[in-house]
């Protein structure tokens, strides 16, 4: 009798064990906190639609529960799976923006969303994901180490880039950016080539700048040259002659240099006839948001003030006068942050980031630990896109950043975001499940 009680005990112990047994491995903490930061984003959500009548709330929390299960799901799949299928996923991220462009719905200015029975979806949000698969991929079968092997992932990067940037999608392609640079960093890529990836970019905002002169140089009728603009070029081609293979007759130096001198006129070119008002107006109002207070300035302005005015412990939840007298404009989205600042004041904007942290702590741990490159990959992938949204997005609500319209990642408001940052977590969590024996940290 003793030993048939024993065994009936026995039974729900296994049973249990075996349902847990898909997960065991994964990263519990991982998970939790996304989920808490969910729960607490619908909170914050509700509080800012409190007097509108809205309850979008309520659609932040569906769409999360079914990030979860999505993830969840995916953590039960080996992730490595993916390499054989990266192709099919980066057409199928390229039709998908080809089709915005198509059949898209634009909204402000912009042709970001399809329609799909009923449901408004952004593809952009889910070709970051398409990316990451895609790039983790091919640095897996060839490091960043090799120039040549940087050039093929920038050429593929750049064709779903473009059809992001011209929707227009100025935000999203920044983070395509950022994607890029955090993972050809990951694969081994030299520092130096990364920095010059990026100086064209240097150079647009410095051919711009007159300093310390009054007026840029102009040259011809449409090509004018700043002081620093020339410096900075100048410098860049004696860092590419030091990092870029072709040093013969100094073809590498020339070369950073001519790039640095076209990136410098293609940005005046594009700022003067490409970028579209709102654009320029976002990307400047930070500087001097007084300067069109009632404009460009504005959003920036009344985010400053509400998340001053919620000092060091805020107003309390549903009582921040500038949050619920709707001062701040798309502050369940963009700007969720300074509802948070006002409402719980510094305290408990410095426990959000410090949760937030830990994410990517948790994040760059699955990293160093994943059993091969294309699992730590992944993780990179993932590291880079939350961290630069989060530094951006409370950059921006707080003046130190451009107002780019990136959100923060699971407290605002946006349905595909929510997905694609939890298909995202669930990519991970495989990485992390399926490693050769558990990690502790």
């Amino acid at each position: 009798m003793l030993l048939k009680r024993s065994s009936k005990k026995s039974v729900p112990k296994i049973r249990w064990q075996q349902w847990v047994k898909p997960w065991q491995q994964i990263d519990w903490l991982l998970l939790s906190l996304p989920i808490a930061i969910t729960l607490f984003g619908g909170i914050m959500i509700k509080s800012t639609e409190l007097n509108q009548g809205l309850t979008e709330w309520r659609w932040h929390w569906v769409m999360g529960g079914i990030g979860t299960a999505i993830a969840l799901i995916l953590a039960r799949i080996r992730y490595e799976n993916l390499i054989q299928w990266h192709w099919i996923t980066y057409t199928i991220t390229n039709i998908s923006l080809i089709a915005v462009m198509v059949a898209g719905q634009s909204a402000k200015g912009a042709q970001r969303w399809v329609s799909i029975a009923g449901v408004p979806i952004q593809p952009s949000e889910f070709a970051k994901i398409g990316l990451i698969i895609t790039l983790a991929a091919l640095l897996h079968k060839r490091t960043a180490s090799q120039i040549d092997n940087v050039f093929r992932a920038l050429a593929i990067t750049a064709i779903p880039w473009a059809l992001v940037f011209i929707q227009p999608d100025l935000a999203t392609s920044l983070v395509f950016g950022a994607i890029v640079l955090g993972m050809l960093y990951w694969g081994n890529a030299n520092p130096g080539w990364l920095i010059l990836m990026i100086s064209p970019i240097v150079a647009a905002i410095l051919f711009s700048t007159p300093w310390p002169l009054s007026a840029p140089i102009v040259l011809f009728d449409q090509l004018s040259l700043g002081p620093l603009g020339l410096i900075w070029s100048v410098a860049m081609g004696v860092l590419g002659f030091l990092t870029l293979p072709w040093r013969r007759f100094g073809i590498s130096g020339i070369s950073a240099w001519i790039l640095n001198m076209l990136g410098g006129e293609i940005g005046v070119f594009v700022w003067n006839h490409v970028l579209k008002d709102y654009q320029k107006g976002r990307i400047t109002s930070f500087l001097n948001p007084d300067a069109d207070p009632l404009g460009t300035g504005y959003h920036l302005i009344q985010s400053r003030i509400a998340i001053g005015a919620g000092g060091i412990w805020g107003w309390g939840l549903n009582k921040g006068p500038m949050t619920q007298l709707n001062f701040v404009p798309e502050q369940h989205t963009d700007f969720i942050f300074s509802a948070v600042g006002e409402e719980f004041g510094l305290i408990g904007c410095l426990l959000l980031l410090v949760v937030l942290c830990f994410i990517c702590l948790r994040l760059l741990h699955i990293a160093q630990t994943a059993k091969d490159n294309f699992g730590s990959l992944l993780a990179i992938g993932v590291l880079s896109m939350i961290v630069f949204q989060v530094i951006v997005n409370v950059g921006m609500t707080v003046g130190l950043a451009p107002v780019a319209g990136i959100p923060l990642p699971w407290m605002s408001y946006g349905r595909s975001a929510m997905l694609s940052n939890f298909i995202a977590l669930g990519l991970v969590e495989s990485v992390a499940n399926f490693r050769q024996q558990r990690q502790r940290y």
